[in-house]
C-alpha cells in the first residue's frame, strides 16, 4: 500500500496495513443526515480563540510554568540534550506523540507570530494577547537554546520509530531522547530557513513589549538564514530520523525565500528583498503555482508576503513582484474554486477544502488564514481579486468563504461535529494523543510503562480522560465522514500547526460584530453548492 507520507500529521506510515483496513471498514459509509443542532448555532469565535491558545499549553515539553492552565499535564523531558552536552529542555511536542520535530515546530511559531502581527489588536480586544505571546515565546525560547552556534542548530529530540512503539504520557516516557543537529558538514537548509523565519516573525511581535528579546531573536534569525543559505542541503538527508516523519518534498528553496522575506519584514533591509527578487525564478517563488500551503510547501505564503511591494520599485522589480502576486492569487483562486478547469481545490459535499486524507484540516486552516489576510489587504487597497473563471471577487466574498471553512471546523458540517476539541456540544472524544488518552499524572502518579499504555489506555473504547482543548484534529474525509476512534490517527490526531493557522482567523472573525456591515450576505450555502 502506498501512503502519502509527506503531508500528514504525525507521520504514522509505519502503522500496520491491518489497522488501516480495519479503520476504513468501520468508517460510516455516508453522512446524509441533516446538520445537527450544533451546526445551526451561531459560532462563538471568541471562545474558539481562547480554546485554541489553551491547546499549546497541552503540547508543552519541559518544566511547566506556575501559570500553566492545563492541569492534567506535568513536567516532562527534563534531560533533553544532556547526552549531547546541550540544554534542549522545552519546546513543543508536535502532535500526539512525544518527539520534538524542529521543522513543524518552527512553522507553528511562524504562523502564530504572523497571526499576532496581523490580528494582535483583535486578540488584545478578546483578552488573549498575552496568551498568544506566551505560546510564541515557549517556542522561541527553545529555538534560542537549540541554536548553539552560528552554524549549528539542534532540530530534533527523540526518535519517532521507538517513540511509536510505546503509548506513554510524556511524563513517563522511557524511549530514546537522542538529539539531532544540522551543521556545516550536515546541512539542513529547510529547517534552518523555517527557524529563521519563525524567529524573525517573532521579533516583530516582541518589538514593542520586549525589545531586547526581539533583538536577540533577530540576531539568531539572521545567523540561521546565512547558515542555511551558505551550506545548502536537504535536512532529512542529514537527519535520517526525520525522513520517515517530516521529509521535505518541496526542497529548501521555498524556506530560503520565506526566511529572507520575513527578515525583510523584520528589518526593512533591502538586501533580503533583493535576495527574493534575484532568486525569484531559480528558486521557484515566481514560477511555482501551488494549491496548498503547509509546513512543507511555503510558496503560497511567501508569495502573499509580497502583497504590499508591487508599487514601490523600478519596472524590472515590479514585474517580478507582479509575478509573485499572480502566483499567490492563483493559490487563492484555486481554494475559492474560481480558476478555470481543473486548477481548483476539491471541496467536500459539505463545502470543506479537501487536499488529502491524512490530516486534511491543516490545509483548510492554512488556506483560511491566507485568504483572510489577503481579503483584508484587498479591502484596505480598495481592490478585488481577479480569478480566471470567476471574474472579480470582492473581499467580502473571500471572507465569507473563510467563514464557511471556519464554521465547518466549529460544527456547521454534515456530521454536526466540531473538529476543534472542547468547543461546542459535540467534538472528538478519542483524540489520538498519548497524554490526553492516559490518566493524568496528577491523578495517577505511578509509572505507566510502554506496553502497559497500549494495553490499558490506547485500546479503551471510552472517551479520553483528559480533553485536549483547542486541538484541531485531522478531520473528515472527502465525503465529510469522520470516525471518532483512537486508532484512526489520520482523522483523530491533532497537530500544533493545524491550530496555529486558525488563531489569527478566530481573532479576525471575532471582530466582525463590531463592523457595520455583514460581509457574508454574498456567500451563502447555495454558493458552495454551485461549485
Amino acid at each position: 500500500m502506498k501512503k502519502d507520507v509527506n503531508h500528514y500529521c504525525n507521520h504514522h506510515q509505519h502503522r500496520s496495513i491491518l489497522s488501516f483496513i480495519l479503520i476504513q471498514i468501520t468508517i460510516i459509509a455516508a453522512v446524509a443526515a441533516p446538520f445537527s443542532d450544533q451546526s445551526s448555532s451561531v459560532p462563538d469565535y471568541g471562545d474558539a480563540l481562547s480554546k485554541s491558545l489553551l491547546y499549546f499549553e497541552s503540547q508543552r515539553s519541559g518544566r511547566l510554568p506556575h501559570g500553566q492552565r492545563v492541569n492534567w499535564r506535568h513536567h516532562s523531558a527534563l534531560l533533553d540534550g544532556l547526552e549531547q552536552g546541550v540544554d534542549l529542555v522545552g519546546g513543543y511536542y508536535d502532535a500526539g506523540d512525544n518527539v520534538k520535530f524542529g521543522l513543524p515546530m518552527a512553522f507553528t511559531i511562524t504562523m502564530l507570530s504572523w497571526g499576532v502581527i496581523e490580528y494582535g489588536d483583535d486578540m488584545a480586544a478578546a483578552g488573549e494577547y498575552h496568551h498568544a505571546l506566551e505560546a510564541i515565546k515557549w517556542g522561541t525560547d527553545y529555538f534560542v537554546k537549540a541554536h548553539t552556534s552560528p552554524n549549528v542548530l539542534w532540530v530534533q529530540v527523540g526518535d519517532g520509530d521507538t517513540d511509536h512503539y510505546c503509548w506513554q504520557r510524556p511524563e513517563d516516557m522511557a524511549t530514546s531522547r537522542r538529539a539531532y543537529k544540522v551543521d556545516e558538514k550536515n546541512p539542513g537548509s529547510e529547517v534552518a530557513g523555517e527557524t529563521a523565519a519563525a524567529m524573525a516573525a517573532a521579533s516583530i511581535v516582541f518589538r514593542r513589549t520586549n525589545p531586547h528579546y526581539a533583538h536577540l531573536l533577530l540576531q539568531h534569525a539572521q545567523q540561521l538564514f546565512e547558515f542555511g543559505d551558505k551550506y545548502r542541503g536537504r535536512y532529512h538527508e542529514s537527519v535520517k530520523a526525520a525522513k520517515g516523519f517530516y521529509p521535505s518534498t518541496s526542497g529548501y528553496n521555498d524556506e530560503l525565500l520565506w526566511a529572507a522575506l520575513w527578515l525583510y519584514k523584520a528589518t526593512t533591509n533591502q538586501t533580503y528583498l533583493n535576495y527574493a527578487l534575484q532568486n525569484a525564478h531559480h528558486f521557484g517563488g515566481a514560477t511555482w503555482a501551488v494549491k496548498e500551503f503547509s509546513w512543507d510547501i511555503k510558496y503560497a505564503g511567501l508569495q502573499l508576503l509580497l502583497r504590499d511591494e508591487t508599487t514601490r520599485h523600478d519596472n524590472h522589480s515590479r514585474n517580478i513582484l507582479e509575478t509573485y502576486r499572480s502566483k499567490a492569487e492563483y493559490y487563492l483562486c484555486a481554494n475559492l474554486n474560481k480558476n478555470v478547469g481543473n486548477d481548483n481545490v476539491q471541496l467536500t459535499p459539505g463545502g470543506l477544502i479537501y487536499i488529502r486524507q491524512w490530516n486534511n484540516l491543516q490545509y483548510a486552516s492554512s488556506a483560511a488564514f491566507l485568504l483572510t489576510v489577503y481579503s483584508d489587504h484587498l479591502r484596505s487597497t480598495n481592490r478585488r481579486l481577479s480569478c480566471s473563471a470567476g471574474g472579480h471577487v470582492d473581499p467580502s466574498e473571500i471572507l465569507g468563504f473563510v467563514r464557511s471553512q471556519v464554521d465547518y471546523v466549529l460544527g456547521k458540517n454534515p456530521a454536526g461535529t466540531s473538529y476543534l476539541v472542547g468547543y461546542g456540544k459535540r467534538y472528538p472524544q478519542r483524540v489520538h494523543h498519548r497524554g490526553a488518552s492516559t490518566a493524568s499524572y496528577k491523578s495517577h502518579e505511578g509509572f505507566i510503562g510502554c506496553v502497559q499504555g497500549y494495553d490499558i489506555w490506547y485500546r479503551k473504547r471510552d472517551p479520553n480522560p483528559n480533553v485536549l482543548v483547542g486541538a484541531v484534529v485531522g478531520g473528515p474525509d472527502e465525503k465529510d465522514r469522520f470516525r471518532d476512534v483512537r486508532e484512526n490517527h489520520m482523522q483523530t490526531e491533532a497537530c500544533t500547526y493545524n491550530t496555529a493557522a486558525l488563531v489569527g482567523v478566530f481573532a479576525r472573525l471575532n471582530r466582525l460584530e463590531e463592523e457595520e456591515d455583514d460581509p457574508f450576505d454574498e456567500y451563502s450555502s447555495s454558493t458552495i453548492a454551485s461549485m
